[in-house]
């Protein structure tokens, strides 16, 4: 087997290489190859078949924005491990932070004997997230951590017991986070009983409900005060561009009207910018391109360059809120996740990564509003920065009904694989493509890319 990897030298002697991948589309197989299919055989004997995997193609290194499996065909990766990878497959900084932390050491426990990378994570959240007031952070492993956490905070910030979110939402596979999502195929199906205290009010979805931010807010606001009570609720739980809903970004104004009515009310209003956080956006946080700041933030997937790391981050008189030993847990905050976030906050800075943000959206627009001048099932694009999306409709159907199209997304999809690009699907009813790349990919890759969906859609 003929391997196309090269190492490179990292910035630090003592830290493994690091492997360059040509950034390429490549393929050499079928699509999966021989020894993905050997791999997929011993994978059904072992591994749960509530695991599933969108392609059953078996990388064995990645770099940039480009995926090698194991015989050999480079993928144009347009997921990042859904948003994880977002400065790109083992940026050499983040290699060479955790290899060295690994040689001092790899685990005490923060809350038995702290270390210095926890606390400067923490100091590197607080000046990032929106609002310019004191703030404090718990680390913790995962996004549905976070999202567990930060309802437990509010919950014993205020002390109330309801939680709401939004239509469309989606928030992780934990007994709570389960019933704070939208949809429960395949999420909840038969893991029931859901957590209670849950309430589901309506979202901003201008494609759909063509209703302005104010009026939106407005139908928010009436579903809250009159299905939960404001008195009953602990927190208001909302993405700023819903994710696996998605991408659905809300008109202008939703997030403020829906902030201004929580603090009226004393109700704890958290960002979950899981997905959308971490520059992937143009910005660190999406919530700065509605103008707002929320009372909690909670971060995750981006934050270590793909080491398991998670954050709630907040105003800090809520933060307080839990008594000593209420928050942490056995991994939480683990020294080498730390040391690698540090360095994707170093990177995001020293690379300038929010302007390759905003380069990746105008590439993405104007690629995909080409596409759709030559394709009437292209509804809408939507999305900013490195999250962009388009929503498929039935043909014809784009100015009226809006009726989904969720089997040409599949169509599309399994088209691309078989071409050498990665996609993602998403959408409540499965008809939304979303380009999640890193902000490593070039123009040259998103072009290729594009010229293969393109060609997708003309097969359909």
């Amino acid at each position: 087997m003929t391997d196309t990897l090269t190492p490179s030298t990292t910035p630090s002697t003592s830290a493994a290489p690091v492997y360059t991948v040509p950034q390429e589309r490549k393929i050499v197989t079928a699509i999966p190859g021989p020894r993905s299919k050997e791999l997929q055989q011993r994978r059904l004997a072992v591994v749960s078949g509530g695991v599933a995997s969108a392609l059953p193609v078996y990388i064995k290194k990645a770099n940039g924005a480009i995926l090698v499996d194991v015989d050999d065909n480079q993928f144009i990766d347009l997921g990042a491990g859904i948003g994880v990878t977002t400065i790109g497959h083992t940026d050499t900084s983040v290699v060479a932070a955790a290899v060295e932390q690994t040689q001092d050491f790899i685990h005490t426990l923060f809350t038995i004997t702290p270390y210095e990378e926890y606390v400067r994570v923490c100091e590197l959240l607080a000046e990032h997230t929106p609002g310019d007031f004191a703030k404090k952070s718990v680390l913790i492993n995962s996004g549905a951590e976070a999202v567990e956490n930060g309802v437990k905070i509010a919950r014993k910030h205020t002390g109330r017991r309801a939680v709401a979110v939004l239509d469309h939402a989606y928030h992780g596979r934990t007994v709570l986070t389960m019933a704070m999502n939208y949809k429960a195929m395949p999420y909840a199906t038969g893991y029931g009983p859901l957590a209670s205290d849950v309430y589901h009010a309506p979202s901003s979805y201008p494609y759909h409900d063509g209703l302005s931010g104010a009026d939106a807010a407005a139908r928010t606001i009436a579903y809250l005060e009159k299905v939960v009570g404001p008195t009953d609720l602990a927190c208001l739980v909302v993405e700023p561009i819903q994710g696996e809903g998605g991408f659905m970004v809300p008109a202008e104004g939703y997030f403020n009207a829906l902030q201004t009515w929580c603090t009226a009310n004393g109700v704890v209003m958290i960002a979950d910018e899981i997905q959308s956080g971490m520059a992937r956006t143009g910005k660190y946080y999406a919530s700065e391109h509605f103008g707002w700041t929320p009372d909690l933030v909670l971060t995750a997937k981006g934050i270590a360059g793909g080491m398991p790391l998670a954050a709630v981050t907040g105003r800090a008189e809520i933060m307080d809120s839990s008594q000593p030993g209420g928050l942490g847990g056995t991994f939480g905050g683990n020294p080498v996740s730390c040391a690698a976030a540090i360095a994707v906050f170093e990177s995001i800075e020293r690379n300038d990564l929010l302007a390759e943000g905003v380069r990746i959206e105008n590439t993405l627009r104007a690629g995909l509003g080409a596409l759709k001048e030559k394709h009437d099932i292209i509804g809408e694009i939507r999305g900013r920065g490195a999250m962009i999306a388009i929503e498929l409709v039935q043909p014809g159907t784009g100015d009226t009904t809006k009726a989904p199209n969720a089997a040409a997304v599949s169509s599309i999809a399994a088209y691309a694989a078989q071409q050498g690009v990665l996609l993602l699907t998403a959408g409540t009813y499965g008809n939304v493509l979303r380009f999640l790349p890193s902000l490593a990919v070039s123009d040259a890759l998103l072009n290729d890319a594009l010229s293969v969906i393109d060609d997708a859609i003309a097969a359909l």
